[in-house]
């Protein structure tokens, strides 16, 4: 099944093919292990925003040491960076064809792109806004109280905390359904449907924690009860 419009493949066995097949496991391995795995620690520890301002900032915004925090950094940013300059190649060498062709797998390719593209944007903005501005330009880290009124009183952050996590969500799920694919552990007709079952479950589990969080931040946003 044909799932996109794409140059000439390198004949199998060439060095251009071994190195195709080198990238795309190396890519996939590091949109998968460390990202994912951050992200639903990530979102873990901002629900400790039902527990209040104070948990909340410990969790989120406080490191035991500088270096544990640099090394935080380095072990997010650097899969990120790479990841990324990876998929903008795939998407300036394929296309989908979603027109031409009506099938499920197109629709799926179609909106990991997409996705793909909406979480640099997201990204870009939240590390800047939440990690490096406050601590650059304001000398600490983001102030839970902040966050909470922002996302209970400012309607643009709302809705943009409301649908990029739909696209975290989408592009992981799919990202390790890839990975699993890619690198050979599932093959057969029977573990591809288990694996497609698991991966809405999985798609499913992140947004759900990721709108928890979302209401619990809006909610310590509003006006304190009388």
């Amino acid at each position: 099944m044909t799932t996109a419009s794409s140059p000439a493949r390198p004949l199998p066995g060439s060095p251009e093919a071994r190195s195709s097949f080198f990238q795309a496991r190396l890519a996939s391995a590091l949109g998968v292990l460390p990202l994912a795995v951050w992200t639903i620690v990530h979102l873990w520890h901002n629900l400790s925003a039902y527990q209040g301002a104070d948990a909340w900032q410990h969790d989120v915004t406080e490191y035991p040491h500088p270096i544990a925090q640099a090394v935080t950094g380095i072990v997010v940013l650097l899969p990120i960076a790479i990841h990324t300059v990876w998929g903008i190649g795939r998407l300036a060498t394929s296309r989908p064809n979603n027109l031409r062709y009506g099938f499920y797998n197109n629709l799926k390719y179609l909106l990991q792109r997409l996705s793909a593209i909406a979480i640099a944007l997201f990204l870009g903005a939240h590390i800047w806004l939440a990690m490096l501005r406050p601590r650059l330009v304001e000398g600490h880290a983001e102030a839970f109280a902040d966050i909470a009124q922002e996302m209970h009183f400012h309607g643009p952050t709302l809705i943009t905390y409301i649908l990029a996590p739909l696209a975290v969500a989408y592009h992981l799920a799919g990202g390790c359904q890839q990975f699993l694919m890619t690198w050979g552990a599932v093959s057969s007709q029977r573990a591809l449907r288990r694996l497609e079952a698991a991966t809405i479950v999985l798609f499913l589990a992140i947004l759900g924690m990721a709108w928890a969080v979302v209401y619990a931040l809006w909610a310590a946003g509003g006006p304190a009860p009388q």
